[in-house]
């Protein structure tokens, strides 16, 4: 039996690109996929587009703040021109700790959001249907990677495996769920081609935010914040690429058609940033680029 999968990756900000290729893909291209993965970022995108909600996801997606995200929030962002500054914020990351939290921020109001803008009736739609819709989290109890499918899940689970999976430590929440500490799914995979290979996918779209090739050099580190988010974006870069190879290799070995959608330029260097007018654009940018890159390909 064929069988269709979306893959997103993670990406914090950039996901509003994704929104746009996967928007091009479902309308222009009709894709119709059995299996939706999505990683972090990804993990927010994937049940509005196997309900084809794209509307709705794309409006949520591109008005998300750091308001809408962090109830305690351990960034002070200053825009200068085009350009975002991030510092710590120092007052916010020591109440965090005298309240006896492991994190420098808490993302509590990303759990709320997530309730709002993901409802019971979509999840139920989802259920009834045949789509399986399967979020990536890290089991830092464990040290593992598991695959939360909302066929196995109740509602407030799901919302929970959502939520969990974006938690970027150390700047967002750490979860404890069913007594094992759980956070971002990025940690061990970031674009989960494996996964949607071992569900059974012969075609597989992936949509992957970051560059195909390096485009630039990270800028030396001025403190230690900027070395700790030099450092998880080393680390996530290594993963990235171990899940491609991976990935590839599988497709290859199971005769599998896979089509990765990479970012075309450099789109931010602190994808925990979330600008509404930038997401915009991305959104746009992502839903016009795979017209071109398709054309291509042929």
């Amino acid at each position: 039996m064929s069988k269709s999968a979306l893959v997103i990756s993670g990406g914090g900000s950039k996901g509003a690109f994704a929104g746009g290729v996967a928007q091009y893909l479902i309308e222009k291209e009709k894709q119709d996929y059995d299996i939706l993965i999505g990683t972090s970022t990804g993990s927010l995108l994937v049940s509005h587009l196997a309900a084809n909600k794209i509307s709705a996801i794309k409006h949520a997606f591109t008005h998300v703040t750091q308001a809408s995200i962090f109830s305690n929030n351990p960034f002070i962002i200053k825009q200068k021109g085009k350009a975002f500054k991030t510092k710590i914020n120092h007052f916010n990351v020591i109440k965090n700790f005298i309240l006896g939290k492991k994190t420098f921020g808490e993302s509590l109001n990303l759990r709320q959001l997530l309730a709002k803008e993901i409802s019971h009736s979509l999840f139920k739609e989802i259920q009834k249907s045949s789509k399986e819709v399967v979020v990536c989290v890290s089991n830092f109890t464990l040290n593992k990677i598991e695959y939360k499918s909302i066929s196995d899940c109740s509602y407030d689970d799901f919302i929970d495996w959502i939520w969990i999976s974006c938690n970027y430590l150390p700047f967002m929440s750490m979860v404890v769920k069913n007594r094992y500490e759980y956070a971002d799914g990025g940690f061990g995979c970031i674009v989960a081609i494996e996964e949607a290979i071992k569900r059974g996918a012969n075609h597989i779209d992936a949509i992957v935010l970051t560059t195909q090739n390096q485009q630039t050099n990270r800028m030396r580190s001025r403190n230690a914040f900027d070395l700790l988010l030099s450092t998880f974006d080393f680390m996530g870069d290594q993963i990235y690429l171990d899940n491609l190879k991976v990935g590839e290799l599988l497709a290859k070995k199971h005769n599998v058609k896979l089509r990765m959608f990479y970012t075309p330029r450099v789109l931010t260097t602190n994808s925990l940033v979330f600008d509404q007018q930038e997401m915009e654009q991305w959104w746009e940018e992502g839903r016009n680029y795979p017209q071109n890159t398709l054309k291509n390909n042929r």
